[in-house]
Order: C-alpha cells, then structure tokens, then sequence
C-alpha cells in the first residue's frame, strides 16, 4: 500500500498529512512535488491545504490547470482514492472531480478554529469506520470555504447519499451557529458519484492526536487503509 501527498507552491499542510499517514498510520507515504506528476501507481491520493499559487484568481483554480492534475483525474477514475483537505478541496472542486464550489466565507475573514462535524454518510471510503450522525471534533482554517452548489446539485448530493460532513452543534443539530463559514446546509465535506474522492474543508491531520486535542480526524485516513486492505489492493 502506497500513499502520495502532492506539493505545489504554497502547500503548507503536506508534511502534516505526510507525517500523519507515515507516523501515525503507518503507511508508505511519498511526499511529491506537483511538477513530478505521479511517477508511479499509488492507492490513495491526498492534496493537502495551504495556498497553492498564493490563492490568486480564485483558491485552487490555477493548481486545478496544472498536468499533474490529468494525472489525478485519472487515478480517480480508474476507482482509486482521491482526498483533497482544504485548498485540496478548492483545487478538486476547480478540476471538476466534485460539484459545487468552496467560496468565500460568508463573513470575509480567515477563521481558523476547532468545529463540530457530523458525520453524514458512513459507506464511503473515506468515513466506514465512523458511526452515523457520529460528532466529531476537527479544526478547520480557511477564508475561502463556504460550499456553494446550485439546488439541483443539493438535491443530488443528499439524495444520492454524498454528503460526507456538516458544521453541526456539539449535539449534531445543524443550526446557522454552528456554521462557521456559512456553507449552504452546513454542508462541509463532499463526495463524487463514485464515492472515491472526498473534498473536505475542515483538516484531519490536525485532529489525528489527542497531544493535538483530538484524533477525530484520524478515521478518515485509517477508513481509507481499511477500503484499500478490502479490496485486496494493499
């Protein structure tokens, strides 16, 4: 089993993921500068969060055009994993392996702190071994991460069972309070049709110690080892 982290100028949460997943986890782990594409086959595929291009145009949108992304699109659809965490979420959004956008805040100004999410949907690979409607605690750090779609993609996303995670109360309630970004339906986590790519704003490997205050987060990485191992290509 083989992980990469892609690098592009401006990452600044890859060698949080690396670590996470070579460390923590216990995986094959390569960290890999954008410009390298991916030079082998890999199980799992992570764009981490930072400012990539230094968030100029629009966040994610110029990472979103550069090839190793072909390469990405790709690996996706060939059924193997794609994970982008925060600007890997706007740069998934940008290259189209999502619907939707992640935009600005609905307040204009970088929020950086711990939320409540609830766990929507378990039978993806990326949250089996969450429970349903499970509340967990990870940070989020982002001025660009309000999730917007048009209504018929909401209307799919819920009814196709792909949306991943919502900012939720301590009590799992979806209320405008708990929505710190002001996403449409609290909505902060989302799915492909496939199911095997997740875009999620809110940041993982901060949560995956509890020297770190939680390790809520780590289940998103241990369900993506747990699919892989399942399918017999580990």
């Amino acid at each position: 089993m083989r992980f990469a982290v892609i690098q592009f100028g401006g990452s600044n949460c890859d060698r949080d993921a690396h670590y996470v997943l070579s460390e923590i986890c216990g995986v094959d782990t390569d960290l890999l500068w954008y410009k390298a594409g991916l030079p082998r086959a890999y199980d799992a595929v992570i764009i981490p969060g930072g400012f990539s291009y230094g968030d100029y145009l629009r966040a994610g949108a110029i990472a979103a055009r550069t090839p190793v992304m072909k390469d990405i699109v790709a690996h996706a659809g060939s059924g193997r994993l794609v994970l982008g965490i925060c600007n890997g979420a706007q740069i998934l959004a940008e290259s189209g392996l999502v619907p939707g956008v992640f935009t600005i805040n609905a307040y204009p100004a970088f929020i950086c702190r711990e939320v409540c999410l609830r766990v929507d949907q378990t039978a993806s690979p990326f949250t089996s071994l969450y429970r349903p409607g499970e509340v967990i605690r990870i940070p989020i750090a982002h001025k660009e991460g309000r999730y917007v779609a048009p209504e018929k993609v909401l209307g799919e996303l819920s009814t196709e069972g792909r949306i991943a995670f919502r900012f939720c109360s301590p009590e799992g309630e979806l209320t405008p309070e708990s929505n710190p970004n002001g996403a449409m339906e609290n909505i902060t986590g989302i799915l492909n049709r496939e199911k095997n790519v997740l875009a999620m704003m809110p940041h993982p490997e901060r949560a995956s110690e509890l020297i770190l205050g939680s390790e809520d987060g780590k289940k998103v990485f241990l369900s993506m080892i747990a699919h892989i191992e399942r399918s017999g290509n580990a």
